[in-house]
């Protein structure tokens, strides 16, 4: 009886930490991550500060928090591609899976997007660029020419691209994805086909 106890103490802890974070990115994408206190993230829960302390000290916490739940998938995945061979299948399932991920933590990226100034000083600007840093190693083929590293760096920027830089675009959201997915896709064929051809 006891640990099932613990094991809703535990539920009702997570649960609250992922309100704290969702109100928190709320905030952060309203009036920005400098202007956002504690004490508002607390009253916008309605909760006391001691309360919002038990999960988080500082709001960097709670931003590293979100980071690094928000971009489990994306670790995984680079995990994942490191022990797949080159083949052209494993680079159009790096991109498909990585533009998932990249859906899923869209607001994130929406505030690390608002906020570049105040993501490069804190700890996740450094953790973002490793992760972008072992998504490219998973994605290019070493022995690749210059123009065919391009082309597959570039593919994770379309992705990258296609979460803000297309918003502004005519169009249905879904039939945008699927676009910016098929032009990421195409130049990992293309770079993936120059390897072929080269060798």
């Amino acid at each position: 009886m006891g640990g099932t106890m613990d094991g809703t103490k535990q539920r009702r802890r997570g649960n609250t930490r992922q309100r704290i974070q969702d109100v928190a990115l709320e905030l952060f994408a309203e009036q920005g991550y400098e202007k956002t206190s504690l004490r508002e993230i607390a009253e916008r829960l309605e909760v006391t500060k001691a309360a919002l302390y038990y999960h988080f000290k500082t709001k960097e916490e709670i931003i590293v928090s979100i980071f690094e739940d928000l971009t489990k998938p994306i670790e995984e995945l680079i995990e994942w591609g490191r022990r797949q061979p080159h083949s052209l299948e494993t680079k159009q399932e790096i991109v498909r899976r990585y533009s998932q991920a990249l859906t899923d933590a869209a607001p994130l990226f929406r505030f690390m997007q608002e906020n570049q100034a105040t993501v490069r000083e804190l700890s996740i600007g450094e953790m973002f660029k490793n992760r972008m840093l072992g998504m490219r190693d998973i994605v290019i083929d070493p022995d690749s020419d210059l123009v065919d590293q391009v082309r597959c760096i570039s593919a994770l920027f379309t992705l990258h691209a296609g979460m803000f830089l297309l918003q502004d675009l005519e169009g249905d959201p879904e039939d945008k994805h699927k676009a910016v997915l098929e032009v990421a896709t195409d130049l990992v064929t293309q770079a993936h086909q120059g390897t072929r051809t080269a060798r």
